[in-house]
């Protein structure tokens, strides 16, 4: 697996344990990871928030880090999430940079630098002291959509949040499959939805029917 290849390779200073959280597929994640010297665990239960949870309960260590396998950190990212925690950042996430050179996406990456959190999502990764991921509940598994945006609401009573000055770089490939423009309209559609209090099952059919090649 390329990711895990890369991580190990960018790891620099601080050793970091790497798992991989398979939510019961029926590809040859398990083997492909493991081969590549990840830690695999099976959730039991399906669902984004259920493998997060599910795979940090296994962590060891005192920082945890979530990560999209198609998106790939900036190099030395393990040292500049340890410079940050040392710095009293009990949480945060890099800027987001999309492998498109599209103007829109790069405008749309650029509004990423900034602590407001309707400009943070899934893809931009997310560290977290582990004891403030336990404190504040985890990720809510009742939640199929949003549920990345959702958590940092509740993370952020519990420590303070930075953006770092670096960039991840995660894949275009949901905009150019739906279309730039109509994907970032359907984004802005269900963000509002959700924030006036439209039930997740809504939601999540709403995502299924809009989106190609969605995660739901």
């Amino acid at each position: 697996m390329a990711l895990i290849d890369y991580l190990r390779k960018n790891e620099v200073g601080e050793l970091i344990e790497i798992i991989v959280t398979d939510g019961q597929s029926t590809d040859n994640t398990v083997g492909v990871a493991t081969s590549a010297g990840a830690t695999v665990v099976v959730s039991p239960n399906k669902g984004r928030s259920a493998q997060m949870n599910y795979g940090a309960s296994f962590a060891k260590a005192g920082v945890l880090y979530f990560l999209h396998a198609d998106s790939f950190p900036p190099a030395g990212y393990a040292d500049k999430i340890s410079h940050q925690v040392k710095k009293g950042y009990g949480i945060g996430c890099f800027r987001l940079q999309f492998d498109t050179a599209h103007w829109f996406l790069k405008a749309n990456a650029w509004f990423t630098r900034f602590n407001y959190n309707a400009f943070r999502f899934g893809d931009q990764s997310l560290f977290v002291l582990k004891d403030i991921f336990i404190k504040a509940g985890g990720f809510n598994e009742k939640l199929v959509v949003m549920e990345d945006q959702e958590i940092i609401h509740r993370l952020k009573k519990y420590g303070k949040f930075k953006v770092m000055s670096h960039a991840i770089i995660t894949s275009s490939r949901k905009y150019t499959q739906n279309g730039i423009y109509k994907m970032q309209g359907i984004f802005f559609l269900i963000y509002f939805m959700y924030q006036i209090g439209m039930p997740q099952s809504k939601l999540t059919s709403l995502y299924r029917r809009l989106i190609k090649q969605d995660k739901v």
